[in-house]
């Protein structure tokens, strides 16, 4: 296999032609086989299909085909949607519809279809078949705790393709393991699939399921769980019931793509209204127990990717400084600092780690750094 980041890689189909003639499930499977590392396939028209390793592109080269045509991404996507009605509607009416697809015995797929210059383009975010672990995570052992909690808001955020999916199925899959709830999860689509352990696991997937998640969410207030997980928080409506649920002694989790707990504070307050905004820090400071904010940082070597995780837990400071606002002094990093002893930890500080132990170089750590000016003057003291 070539390295990330070169044209190309050819991949044999024992003498199968084209992509024209490639049954769509053999092609997935081909190109899983690229590396083991494989994170998303990418399908366009004018290029041949991609692979995603370590965040880099690879062609995948097919024999006697050269590119991909827009009727051989349409073929793909037709194959990949099938009867899926509401999938359908919505590719005409909006432009992109989002599905799931399941190979079977190798993977599932969270998988994106959108009209392009008139034409389909495809990716398909890879799921691994087995739910990660923390420690499969390589996720700060303190994170355990966050499973432990009765009630309350845990939010995962991060940039798209951070790993955000990965670590809430890791706190379901603890939660399932270690407690006799009632779990329910409503995502869009479902990623990784549950089995009933401890707790009982009901999951919802969005068009197929439930026809929204402000439906889904209410009537999940009546179905009786005791955690409600949510694939992702997109508008006001969904937050607002999230709030509710928490405020009801339910344990909620959910993602958000902000890049750090400031931020992710900051966007949920600029959610409400200007006259409701200090009531919902208010709510807000009450419900959260950890925002967990997560970057993927390439290694100096091996091309492999290294999880950097910030840990903001509720404590009287944190809660005050969500309530009343940061100010001089009083900031949510100046709180984790101070709460280092209590599992918290920010990014520059474990990046400031990373580089001194040689496995992230200096320039990629001050590229992925929050203050990156701060961070060198720390590094070079």
């Amino acid at each position: 296999m070539a390295a990330p980041g070169s044209s190309s890689t050819a991949i044999a189909f024992d003498g199968i032609g084209g992509t024209d003639s490639i049954p769509t499930s053999v092609l997935l499977a081909g190109m899983l086989r690229v590396s083991e590392k494989v994170s998303d396939l990418i399908f366009s028209p004018g290029r041949p299909p991609q692979v995603e390793i370590h965040g880099q592109l690879v062609g995948v080269e097919m024999p006697r085909s050269g590119t991909l045509s827009a009727d051989d991404t349409r073929r793909i996507a037709a194959d990949l949607i099938g009867n899926n009605k509401q999938a359908i509607s919505a590719l005409r009416e909006q432009g992109s519809c989002d599905i799931s697809y399941g190979l079977p015995g190798m993977a599932r797929f969270r998988v994106n279809v959108f009209i392009q210059r008139g034409s389909c383009a495809i990716v398909m975010r890879v799921i691994p078949t087995a739910i990660p672990t923390f420690h499969s995570l390589r996720l700060p052992p303190q994170l355990e705790e966050a499973a432990k909690v009765r009630s309350g808001i845990i939010l995962v955020t991060g940039g798209t393709g951070s790993g955000k999916s990965s670590t809430l199925a890791a706190l379901i899959d603890s939660i399932n393991s270690e407690y006799c709830y009632h779990v329910l999860t409503v995502e869009d689509p479902i990623e990784f699939l549950h089995k009933h352990k401890r707790s009982t696991v009901h999951q919802r997937e969005l068009h197929s399921d439930a026809p929204n998640f402000t439906l889904a969410l209410r009537a999940a207030l009546r179905q009786a769980p005791r955690v409600i997980m949510v694939g992702e928080v997109r508008d006001h409506e969904t937050l607002e019931i999230l709030l509710e649920a928490a405020e009801n002694g339910h344990i909620v989790l959910s993602s958000m793509n902000t890049v750090d707990a400031s931020k992710t504070v900051e966007r949920i307050v600029a959610t409400f209204p200007a006259a409701e905004q200090q009531s919902a820090r208010e709510r807000l400071a009450k419900t959260f127990r950890y925002i967990i904010a997560q970057r993927l940082i390439p290694r100096t070597a091996g091309g492999d990717r290294v999880a950097v995780v910030e840990i903001l837990k509720s404590n009287s400071r944190t809660r005050d400084c969500v309530e009343q606002g940061e100010r001089p002094g009083r900031t949510l990093l100046d709180a984790i600092k101070a709460s280092e002893n209590e599992g918290m930890q920010h990014f520059d500080g474990e990046i400031a780690k990373l580089v001194r132990s040689g496995l992230v170089d200096l320039d990629t750590g001050l590229c992925f750094a929050s203050n990156a000016t701060v961070l060198g003057q720390e590094l070079a003291r």
